[in-house]
């Protein structure tokens, strides 16, 4: 079979590849390769920069980007030519370019592509740089989209009264805008967090020494080169003291905080997907969808679980890749190539699930109705403001007395709660009071959001 979205193993590339075809430039094999290829040539042109090498004429800077700029499927397609020759990808890349240069006229200049490096100072510059630009130009910005929309949703619902449930039993009401406020909380929290973990690099030569390049320029600072190239060239930062591999120390802390952040997410589509249940809020009807293969009346939350389910799969390979990546047996070995090839694919099936996510929420129609009468069928959870005030009044035993009325009661109604007003031994005023409190207006402070 021709591989297309129909034939394709896996649905991040088959029944979902028009979603992300975003995430194509950064976790391809296409994308891989330009990434190697950029970093080849930045090294390349930042050794000329320092003096260490001295280029012909003929070959400008501009020209050299554009190698990597212009990328082509073709030229990707000529590197996997090379590379079923030299059976080694990093190495399939070092023949291309000097292949470029050649045709550029760089003479003896083509030798100092690849100078000194291993295969993982190319991987390990390329894919964290991949998943820096990735996050920020992608992923980040989709889940920040979430975030406003539910902080304007919170503004919108500032005002509306909700019953919360505690262990799934009616408790003290809350209002809506605050417990969407909630998760703006928490998802703003893990962004700040994710945001101070470093987009670590590995930049050393074979053993993370610089032996190569030390025994040729023994009095050039190499550590400060390699500083320089990856932290002020490539917007890295580059590890001080490494083996052949970057440790993926800061990598793993990336993939747990992302893993934080679709836990929470899971959190929000569960609260939603009950609140639906619950009938607090209907969907948008789209014309020509069909909710149910046999019941024609469903409209199914079905934005919530596929979000749901992505970020599922997302938290399993991210726990994975976590566990995994930052153990490498003595100076090296393969076991972290093949996984680390794989580092899209939570973020793809993370990405599915923050377009689901915005999708919901978009189709989400407030019932006020349903939390109104929920409310006032609850009259049982201004108990806890009574006895407050009772407590307030040195009243003897408040809890115990409000306990005796409401504790297991089937129904509690407005009624019930009065007359038990009427009965307590306290001024006018204080049962004025008492009386004031409903299920719909004892909801605390108002927040500012």
């Amino acid at each position: 079979m021709e591989l297309n979205a129909l034939t394709a193993i896996s649905p991040i590339d088959g029944r979902y590849r028009s979603q992300l075809a975003s995430l194509a430039q950064y976790f391809s094999e296409f994308g891989l390769i330009r990434y190697r290829v950029r970093v080849e040539v930045e090294y390349f042109l930042f050794l000329a920069e320092q003096k260490i090498i001295t280029l012909p004429a003929k070959v400008k800077a501009a020209k050299l980007r554009a190698i990597y700029l212009d990328f082509s499927e073709a030229d990707a397609m000529q590197i996997k030519g090379i590379e079923r020759t030299t059976n080694h990808d990093v190495k399939a890349v070092e023949y291309f370019l000097k292949e470029k240069l050649n045709a550029m006229g760089a003479g003896d200049s083509v030798e100092w592509i690849h100078f000194g490096l291993t295969s993982q100072d190319i991987n390990n510059t390329a894919t964290p740089l991949l998943w820096k630009e990735a996050l920020e130009d992608a992923y980040l910005p989709m889940l920040y989209n979430i975030v406003l929309h539910l902080r304007g949703m919170a503004k919108e619902w500032i005002n509306v009264p909700l019953l919360a449930r505690t262990h799934g039993q009616p408790a003290s009401p809350t209002m809506l805008g605050k417990e969407i406020m909630v998760f703006v909380e928490r998802l703003e929290g893990q962004i700040r967090l994710l945001s101070h973990i470093p987009f670590a690099a590995k930049f050393g030569g074979a053993t993370g020494n610089f032996n190569a390049h030390h025994v040729a320029f023994s009095k050039h600072d190499w550590e400060k080169f390699g500083n320089d190239f990856v932290n002020n060239k490539l917007g890295l930062e580059r590890m001080q003291y490494t083996t052949q591999i970057e440790h993926y120390d800061n990598l793993a802390a990336q993939f747990d905080s992302l893993k934080r952040i679709n836990t929470i997410l899971i959190d929000l589509c569960r609260d939603i997907w009950q609140y639906i249940s619950m009938e607090y809020f209907k969907q948008k009807v789209k014309e020509g969808e069909v909710g149910s293969s046999a019941m024609p009346h469903k409209v199914n939350p079905i934005d919530f679980e596929n979000a749901e389910g992505n970020l599922g799969i997302a938290n399993a390979l991210y726990e994975h890749l976590s566990a995994k990546l930052p153990i490498s047996r003595l100076q090296r070995d393969l076991t972290d190539s093949t996984v680390l090839r794989n580092v899209g694919m939570p973020l793809s099936h993370s990405f599915l699930a923050l377009r689901s996510v915005e999708k919901g929420l978009g189709k989400l129609l407030l019932n006020a109705k349903k939390m109104e009468d929920d409310l006032e069928n609850n009259w049982a959870v201004v108990a806890e403001a009574i006895q407050t005030i009772l407590r307030r009044e040195n009243y003897p035993q408040p809890y115990e007395a409000l306990k005796a009325l409401t504790r297991g009661k089937n129904s509690i109604g407005k009624k019930d709660i009065h007359d038990f007003v009427e009965r307590l031994n306290v001024n006018a005023k204080v049962k004025k009071e008492l009386k004031a409190i409903t299920p719909h207006n004892y909801t605390g402070v108002g927040f500012k959001y």
